[in-house]
């Protein structure tokens, strides 16, 4: 019988039991130490990111267990993405509700061992919390680059083309949808679209097969979680560069054009709504064929959507006027 001071700690049992089977790179020692260790490979360096949600803020607290953990996890490899780096491994801070169910947690770490696989990004250590608050997850997750390759926002050259991966504005039309169900018939979208709008909220497609062409073939780049319109007002300040935008050739989904062809308005929230978890990148114009052959073996559609000049701003211009937008990103504060 073990003594009193052998006892294992409800959390202990947690660990042990939802996330230790999910600790697989050597360094994370199972989850049984205080830290881990983590090496890039010979000749790279360690690109850190972090984000994280809170129930009521990212995601719905109804919504399933596995894509929550899905989601954290994919905000932040579409970080690596967007600076051309390979995931390596991840830590994890997870706070929980008292009233947080076991089946609830099964899933959770269910999910979350599906992707780490999947995007072969290892759990390495983390923090687990009980809160009084709303359930919160944190993820800080690093990949690998050959070293002084990183693609940064500030490297990006006037006479460069502005690129973006897959559609834009799908996410923040799906919130809506979520919040608003009777917005389906307004926006006139068949079961599907909404269907599809929906889910690209709930669950990011972090674009990180397109990685190594981004590492590449990009002058600079940075994912799209805050809304284009920000997030490439970012670059440019970052770049000291200026940006004129075709607004026609912006990439939308099939559900995305219907909404917007019966509600116009909504073009704003398409463009400036944020959660895209897209890439935008700059490159110069003589490697726009390579990143489409890149692009077509990952299975990543790219788009050109406009150019970078001399000066400040960002210009998104449709039929040869600029669009004035109300905030051009999603913002917490």
């Amino acid at each position: 019988m073990s003594s009193g001071n052998d006892r294992i700690s409800a959390e202990e049992r947690l660990i042990a039991r939802y996330f230790s089977p999910l600790a697989k790179h050597h360094g994370a020692f199972g989850l049984s130490d205080d830290a881990a260790v983590l090496a890039p490979p010979m000749g790279h360096d360690l690109v850190l990111t972090t984000d994280g949600v809170v129930a009521g803020v990212h995601f719905f607290p109804g919504d399933p267990a596995a894509d929550v953990a899905r989601k954290v996890l994919r905000m932040n490899l579409s970080d690596l993405a967007a600076k051309g780096a390979q995931p390596v491994g991840f830590l994890m801070s997870l706070a929980v509700p008292a009233a947080t169910k076991k089946s609830w947690m099964a899933r959770f770490a269910k999910g979350l061992g599906e992707d780490a696989d999947h995007y072969g990004c290892a759990l390495l250590g983390g923090d687990t919390d009980r809160t009084g608050g709303p359930l919160s997850i944190v993820i800080a997750a690093f990949g690998a680059v050959p070293r002084g390759r990183i693609v940064r926002r500030s490297t990006a050259k006037p006479g460069d083309i502005i690129v973006v991966t897959g559609t834009i504005g799908d996410a923040a039309l799906g919130v809506k949808l979520r919040r608003t169900k009777s917005l389906a018939k307004t926006w006139r979208l068949t079961r599907a679209m909404a269907r599809h709008l929906e889910e690209r909220y709930l669950l990011p497609q972090p674009r990180n097969a397109l990685a190594a062409a981004v590492l590449r073939y990009a002058s600079a780049a940075m994912d799209v979680s805050d809304g284009l319109a920000g997030d490439l007002a970012k670059l440019c300040r970052a770049s000291a560069v200026a940006a004129e935008v075709d607004v026609a050739s912006v990439p939308l989904s099939i559900a995305a054009r219907a909404a917007i062809a019966a509600k116009p308005k909504l073009l704003e929230r398409v463009l400036t709504g944020g959660d895209d978890y897209e890439i935008v990148l700059a490159l110069s114009p003589a490697r726009l064929p390579a990143l489409h052959a890149a692009s077509k073996k990952a299975g990543v559609p790219v788009t050109e959507i406009g150019r970078l000049r001399k000066g400040r701003g960002v210009r998104f211009l449709r039929n040869g006027n600029t669009l004035d937008f109300s905030r051009t990103s999603y913002s917490h504060f």
